[in-house]
């Protein structure tokens, strides 16, 4: 297998994300210009991490998403169902509670989290709806969850420079600094087929969060999602 289907079978995308675990930090600053830090930096402005509060950091990698949670103070899960990802981020920071799983059948309790979050993941899990509704359960009443994720630039001549260099710049890009090029024109046609911000904060809304909202990154190249339960 050398990249996967859009159907996204879940051992397939799995595999794939093993395969360029050891440098996906620094290829996600390459192809974004820099503008993941910036992403991750608005995520924990989002959640807000409080010391003593139980974090879940879905579809972590290597946790370098879930830093700044625990410099809050807040206990923090970095769940991921590569267990490539996992094996990196726990050489890496080995004193966080790595855990794998499908954010499909979390293994975690009801109404365990203070909040719930994913970045740049969601995209990759095979049933979207499956998995926010998974999220709101193990979230407690009146917790919060905040996805960010690629979306669709607001502005219409921007959109299609936008496209034009996912599906032509991403590719070589990718050939020069990751391990595992193909996964990275796997990921530019999910972006590419990925809902709308309206489409994703009603599917947000159809799995029970409340006071859905969103906010546009980068010309809408990113939306930040919030729900609370």
């Amino acid at each position: 297998m050398t990249r996967a289907s859009l159907d996204k079978q879940p051992h397939e995308v799995a595999s794939m994300f093993d395969d360029v675990a050891e440098k996906y930090d620094l290829t996600n600053d390459v192809l974004s210009l820099g503008q993941a830090r910036l992403w991750r930096k608005e995520v924990a402005k989002a959640v807000d991490a409080r010391p003593a509060q139980k974090i879940l950091d879905l579809a972590a990698g290597t946790a370098t998403s879930s830093q700044p949670f625990a410099r809050a103070g807040a206990y923090v899960v970095p769940c991921d169902f590569s267990l490539g990802m996992l094996r990196v981020g726990k050489r890496r920071h080995p004193w966080m509670p790595f855990t794998a799983g499908d954010g499909t059948r979390l293994p975690f309790k009801d109404d365990t989290f203070d909040a719930v979050t994913i970045s740049f993941g969601l995209r990759n899990i095979q049933d979207t709806d499956q998995a926010l509704r998974e999220l709101y359960r193990v979230t407690k009443p009146g917790g919060r969850v905040v996805i960010c994720e690629f979306s669709h630039p607001t502005w219409a001549p921007f959109r299609t420079v936008y496209t034009e260099y996912l599906m032509r710049a991403l590719p070589p890009v990718a050939r020069a600094v990751s391990s595992n090029p193909d996964a990275y024109v796997y990921l530019a046609e999910s972006i590419r087929a990925w809902p709308t911000q309206p489409e994703l904060a009603a599917r947000l809304q159809g799995a029970g969060w409340k006071k859905v909202a969103w906010r546009d990154l980068t010309g809408g190249i990113v939306a930040l999602h919030r729900g609370t339960k």
